[in-house]
């Protein structure tokens, strides 16, 4: 039987719990029952904080044996607000608008993800180079190729690396495939999924949407083409939504 380290396992189960939305107090209750102190407090960083990534600060932050020591996101005013509620709380946490510049900080033990489709696949792998453990939010990636380049990352820096496929993960849907596959079904000739999320329409413009002043905007496109916004509606903003 290979060996784990206790610290390792502390690892496995942070980053297993960011799976959900709302940690359960069972997966509280087993990482905390196994931190000593403070030296053993598993360090994180997340990077994007306007949306889910609230999520993830309020999760980890109920967590113990989580501790966050940083922050990153490319849009100034974002950064500067969730800093300052940090420093508000006593924490001492260090802020960053360069995903780069995060992953140079040797006091940083896993990273969790939540910035726009686009800079999941990069972002991971570059975290496993780094030598940080991964949770990054779902889709994994825009493509298979880029997919399979962040499992080659993981297995080959010897990280942990969670995608946020909740469902995916749950225990009843689990459970129903377990059934499925056991033949309960029968032969299974078609299969119609169906998902009814309407949202208000984003819009429609006659040409690029200025972007905000306080948005590093090369940083934010990153791996994707260097194209100006062009949604802008006032409920969402031209950027930190809608760029689906």
């Amino acid at each position: 039987m290979n060996k784990i380290s206790r610290r390792r396992f502390l690892r496995n189960s942070l980053l297993a719990a960011a799976a959900v939305k709302a940690w359960p107090l069972a997966a509280q209750t087993s990482a905390s029952s196994r931190v000593i102190g403070a030296n053993d407090d598993i360090r994180y960083a997340v990077v994007g904080f306007n949306g889910r990534g609230k999520d993830h600060l309020k999760s980890l932050g109920a967590l113990k044996g989580a501790r966050l020591v940083a922050l990153c996101d490319v849009d100034s005013n974002v950064l500067g607000k969730e800093l300052q509620k940090a420093n508000d709380s006593g924490a001492r946490v260090t802020g960053y608008t360069d995903i780069r510049k995060l992953l140079e900080n040797p006091d940083i033990d896993a990273v969790t993800f939540a910035t726009p489709h686009h800079w999941h696949a990069l972002g991971a792998i570059w975290a496993a180079q780094a030598g940080k453990d991964v949770y990054v939010e779902k889709p994994a990636s825009h493509d298979v190729w880029s997919g399979r380049k962040m499992v080659e990352a993981a297995r080959k820096y010897n990280r942990i690396m969670q995608v946020g496929t909740q469902c995916r993960s749950s225990a009843g849907l689990q459970e129903a495939i377990a059934w499925l596959q056991a033949g309960h079904l029968g032969k299974i000739i078609r299969a119609r999924g169906l998902c009814y999320k309407r949202r208000d329409s984003i819009g429609k413009t006659s040409g690029p949407q200025p972007v905000p002043t306080s948005l590093d905007y090369d940083l934010w496109c990153g791996p994707a083409p260097l194209d100006p916004p062009r949604r802008n509606s006032k409920k969402n903003g031209s950027v930190h939504y809608e760029w689906h």
